[in-house]
């Protein structure tokens, strides 16, 4: 005779919250008790996309969640295992008839081991119920009906965390659990350069953006430095699922109804579309993990240079925006839209490198790393869509329209904050007696330019325009249209 418990479990992913979780209010509806997981799975801590940044934030976000479920005596069960093995454990233990989560928009890796756990479900007499995430939907052939699907999903009230007395699995029944898993320490260092995780810090960066930042936010989102302060910065909280955008939204919607600056909240309403926009073009296509969308692109051969990439990465390029960018990101895990967009246009159109050699190197290094911006959004900067606009950035124009007094280079490359501004700006314009004057010598001090700027821009435009004449760019700049924009506006 079978005596175990029934439980239903809630296998957390991208989803670090209680509140506005479907999966979790779903399961909750049924009545039956239940058990919260996470597993930091070894085919994804050893990722190459990931970095220990990642990792930390999602145990601060699990210490963050552990202390509101104090107030209900439960806790999450945290273990380090593939999710298979984790399932088949908590088998000998209790029946689990239904698994709850949110469909993950993710990698490669996380893609295949969905499809061998919907199997091992089968397999089991497992219901696997996934619900839908920010507004994305699986299983669309073209974007006719996802505007109208996804205004509906952000007009629903967010979802409220309301157990039952005694529904969640106890902290005691989960320490007993525990001794048949491996669990990770969730200790982070207090001292990191990185913001924290966890629902209760997106919320107080939230409500500080709301309460007064959000007035300057259309003037200061370009800015290099002003854009640290001017901009949410809850980006990581909505990557890893400390906010939902929905509830995000919702709070933008009614701030809007009696705010004086509805221009800057409009703006940043759209940017929270924008999200869902590109998540569900890699949803629906997600080879650009590894290839450009536009298949014409494939024939595009550039070769690789290991000497670039090191100097891009480190920020030794010679151009002291780009390098002050990547120093800073290096550091803190955050550079804003614009930034983001100049660095990998450097990598990809100056120093013709493939986009994807960028790619690991960024993805382990942005904290708010979220593939389905990730990959559409390299792809976009490096030309290779054919149906966007080409766009090579110039740093030294933008260094001088939007960090004009050079704070952001000072700041990221002090080996410069001693010469003039302009110089700042441009140190290889300094003569012999420029640099005796400064006590500084160009090629030790800092380096020289590594690529010309006009020379490495022609070549790229050059090719990138020829290319998009070519046959196979233009169907495919076709289907794409078709496929990832509402036909009937088209």
């Amino acid at each position: 005779m079978n005596t175990k418990s029934q439980i239903h479990v809630v296998w957390l992913k991208r989803d670090l919250r209680l509140h506005d979780n479907e999966a979790i209010f779903n399961a909750l509806k049924t009545g039956k008790q239940l058990l919260l997981l996470y597993s930091f799975e070894p085919k994804l801590v050893n990722d190459p996309h990931y970095s220990q940044r990642h990792w930390d934030f999602i145990k601060q976000s699990l210490v963050d969640l552990n202390n509101e479920l104090t107030a209900y005596n439960s806790k999450v069960l945290v273990v380090q295992s593939d999710i298979i093995s984790v399932i088949n454990q908590l088998l000998s233990q209790y029946n689990i008839a239904d698994i709850y989560s949110h469909q993950e928009t993710g990698l490669l890796v996380t893609y295949e081991r969905d499809k061998s756990f919907k199997r091992f479900c089968k397999n089991n007499l497992i219901t696997w119920h996934e619900v839908i995430n920010n507004g994305v939907y699986r299983g669309l052939e073209n974007r006719d009906t996802w505007v109208e699907l996804c205004n509906q999903f952000y007009e629903k009230e967010p979802l409220d965390f309301k157990p039952n007395d005694n529904q969640l699995l106890s902290v005691e029944a989960i320490s007993t659990l525990e001794t048949n898993f491996n669990i990770p320490s969730l200790e982070t260092s207090e001292n990191s350069p990185f913001q924290k995780g966890g629902r209760t810090m997106g919320l107080k960066y939230l409500n500080s953006f709301f309460k007064d930042r959000y007035v300057n936010y259309m003037s200061n989102i370009s800015k290099p430095e002003l854009s640290r302060k001017g901009c949410s910065r809850i980006s990581p909280y909505i990557a890893w699922g400390n906010l939902s955008v929905r509830e995000v939204y919702h709070q933008v919607f009614h701030l809007k109804a009696k705010s004086k600056h509805k221009k800057p909240l409009e703006a940043f309403m759209s940017r929270l579309r924008w999200q869902a926009h590109f998540v569900q073009k890699f949803e629906m296509e997600h080879t650009m993990e590894e290839a450009s969308i536009n298949k014409g692109f494939h024939k595009l051969k550039k070769g690789i240079s290991e000497d670039f990439q090191i100097a891009w990465k480190t920020g030794q390029t010679g151009y002291p925006l780009i390098d002050a960018g990547m120093r800073c990101l290096n550091e803190t895990g955050y550079l804003n839209f614009r930034m983001r967009a100049l660095v990998v246009s450097f990598f990809t159109h100056n120093l013709w490198q493939p986009w994807q050699n960028a790619t690991t190197h960024l993805s382990q290094m942005f904290l708010d790393f979220e593939p389905g911006i990730h990959f559409p959004q390299l792809q976009m900067q490096a030309g290779e869509t054919g149906i966007n606009i080409l766009r090579v950035y110039n740093p030294i124009k933008n260094s001088l329209e939007h960090d004009p007094e050079a704070k952001f280079i000072k700041k990221w490359v002090p080996e410069l904050e001693n010469l003039e501004i302009p110089f700042v700006h441009q140190p290889f314009l300094m003569t012999d007696m420029d640099q005796q004057f400064n006590n500084f010598k160009l090629g030790e001090d800092y380096p020289y330019p590594i690529v010309d700027m006009e020379n490495s821009r022609k070549k790229a435009t050059d090719t990138l325009w020829g290319m998009r004449k070519n046959p196979l760019v233009v169907s495919e700049k076709l289907r794409i249209l078709r496929k990832h924009t509402n036909s009937k506006k088209t």
